[in-house]
């Protein structure tokens, strides 16, 4: 298979929460395969810290600082973005947030606000951005799902019930803008050693010990791991994939109960 299947560079990606983390790691990889980089923030401080970053690998990267759920300054930052990089060929909605509180104790407001965050806002970014997509007949949106896309855990109602949402609204993407030659995919990352996962990480943390033992792998993610998963759904290579959930998990997902231990 040619490499050049894989090639991205000209093209203009966008990335939700791209300042840190998974959204980074993932924005970093299109990056390397030569997109230039819409970089999406809320923070001031580490959206300027984050190009800085991007920068200093050598990747094109510019900030739009910008809340996703701000229908306003999402359609203002489209267009500034369509004005000063060129039209969007690629979106990665990765912004979410969650809040680890039992559903029967959850007040109202929490709970609005991460599906508000979490789901609504993917619709709302989406929708700017595919107009253009469908006017010029291609384009690829990525919506960054989670296992929590399909299973339930503890303490983790809103998000799950979010993200469930979001495997269903990229399903749903996918049928009714496939016919213009966009393709719509979600990624469903596992547990990833992450700044934020770092304190489970610890030796002797039961998570810790949990998360390594469940995963047929045998570890916890590394963000990088994402990277050839994105390139793939943001590239050609992927023109005849429309959407699919592709988990990134180590093989969680594949198992049910504790693997055998060599």
């Amino acid at each position: 298979m040619s490499i050049q299947l894989f090639d991205l560079s000209g093209k203009v990606a966008l990335i939700t929460g791209g300042t840190h983390g998974l959204g980074m790691a993932m924005a970093s990889g299109l990056g390397k395969a030569g997109a230039r980089l819409a970089i999406n923030g809320h923070s001031p401080g580490r959206l300027e810290q984050a190009i800085s970053t991007y920068r200093q690998m050598g990747l094109e990267a510019r900030p739009f600082l910008f809340d996703v759920r701000d229908e306003r300054a999402v359609a203002e930052n489209i267009s500034k973005i369509e004005l000063e990089l060129g039209p969007v060929d690629i979106l990665i909605n990765n912004a979410a947030i969650t809040k680890r509180v039992p559903l029967a104790e959850m007040e109202t407001a929490d709970f609005e606000n991460i599906v508000r965050t979490d789901l609504t806002a993917p619709f709302i970014v989406a929708r700017h951005v595919v107009r253009g997509m469908i006017v010029r007949r291609r384009g690829k949106i990525i919506n960054v799902c989670s296992m929590m896309s399909e299973l339930g855990r503890d303490t983790v109602g809103a998000y799950a019930s979010a993200k469930g949402g979001l495997r269903m609204l990229t399903r749903s993407m996918a049928t009714e803008w496939a016919r213009y030659n966009i393709q719509v995919n979600g990624i469903g990352p596992g547990y990833f050693a992450t700044e934020q996962t770092a304190p489970l990480l610890e030796a002797g943390n039961p998570m810790n010990e949990f998360i390594v033992s469940r995963t047929p792998a045998g570890r916890w993610g590394h963000p990088d791991d994402l990277q050839g998963a994105a390139i793939f759904l943001a590239s050609r290579a992927s023109d005849f994939v429309n959407g699919h959930i592709l988990y990134v998990d180590g093989g969680m997902l594949a198992t049910l109960g504790r693997p055998v231990n060599s």
